[in-house]
């Protein structure tokens, strides 16, 4: 039996501090091709994830807050704002599960936020079609005052 401590939190959280993408996970799953992939995912305020869908409809995500606060945003197609929610033990959300093919990120608001996630693997690179075009790469420049931006929907 794999166990949820408060040690492993704060040893994911002081990982993805050391790298330099401000995430870290801890796989329970055995191998990128397992059929039920089931993480921690640290993730530390400044981490940019690039907004992005997935099309199999047996990829939906559920994010279970451990520690932290975590903001996720669903968008539209074309890059609106469709939702945001505030996981947080404060406010009381706790969980989201996001369906498949529905634009998303999420955004650590706190440091030491830490949330369990689920979903289907195997694991596969996004295609093309899942990667949100109007949003910017990891890589580029404009990134960072994305992500600003879209943390400024929480204050």
């Amino acid at each position: 039996m794999k166990i949820v401590t408060r040690e492993l939190l704060a040893q994911v959280s002081a990982e993805a501090k050391q790298n330099p993408r401000l995430r870290r996970n801890h796989n329970f799953h055995t191998s990128d091709e397992s059929r039920c992939h089931r993480l921690l995912n640290a993730i530390e305020p400044g981490s940019y994830i690039r907004p992005h869908c997935h099309l199999d409809p047996e990829k939906s995500e559920a994010f279970v807050l451990m520690s932290g606060a975590l903001g996720i945003i669903t968008f539209t197609n074309d890059g609106g704002v469709a939702e945001t929610v505030l996981l947080s033990h404060a406010t009381g959300n706790l969980a989201a599960d996001i369906p498949s093919g529905i634009y998303h990120t999420a955004l650590s608001l706190e440091a030491g936020t830490v949330f369990y996630e689920t979903k289907a693997g195997p694991y596969r690179l996004l295609t093309e079609d899942e990667v949100a075009v109007w949003a910017p790469e990891d890589s580029d420049p404009q990134a960072h005052e994305y992500c600003v931006r879209l943390r400024n929907l929480f204050n």
